[in-house]
């Protein structure tokens, strides 16, 4: 064999070698270790995403197709259908898939202060682009936008709520029975 064979045959030797265990009794279990410091989930985490709405850890209960808005700590019920030419959940996604909402559509979002860092869309059972209208707006709030379906939203509000806080995460969600074309 080569030399460079052999050193390289060596070095895998080596480097799965991590020495004798140690007697050290300050050893972290990384196993057993909680991230968020056991810090309570807010009282707006998403228990349960449904198709026509959802229920919250704080016992409140969305449903008959409403969507949630989340701001602050507070739930509202959210439906920025109501806001389009048609007043149709299926105007939504306009031509090419494009889910755009007029700028009326978001409510209390317009008037919280302070705003909060950041929105997390949840667009129900699929991930839609959004209009450059609604993403300029949005952004013109200096809120940054993190868009998902509505089962992936709720976990990551539920996470970042927990981990830092209902006054600098909102969710905007919509039921996942929602396909945007009902």
């Amino acid at each position: 064999s080569s030399p460079s064979e052999s050193s390289h045959s060596q070095h895998s030797k080596l480097s799965s070698d991590r020495g004798p265990q140690s007697s050290e009794t300050t050893q972290t279990d990384f196993g057993n270790l909680d991230v968020l410091g056991g810090s309570p989930p807010p009282s707006t985490a998403i228990d349960a995403c449904l198709g026509d709405g959802f229920h919250l850890d704080n016992g409140i209960r969305i449903g008959g197709g409403d969507g949630c808005l989340l701001i602050g700590g507070e739930a509202f019920v959210w439906r920025p259908w109501e806001n389009t030419d048609s007043r149709s959940r299926r105007s939504m996604v306009k031509a090419k898939g494009i889910w755009n909402v007029s700028d009326n559509s978001w409510g209390v979002l317009d008037l919280v202060w302070p705003k909060p860092d950041m929105l997390i869309l949840g667009l129900g059972a699929s991930t839609y682009p959004i209009s450059p209208e609604t993403r300029k707006y949005l952004n013109s709030l200096g809120i940054q936008l993190d868009i998902q379906d509505t089962r992936n939203a709720a976990a990551q509000y539920n996470l970042l709520a927990t981990e830092r806080g209902v006054e600098s995460i909102a969710a905007a969600l919509i039921p996942i029975g929602w396909t945007g074309g009902n």
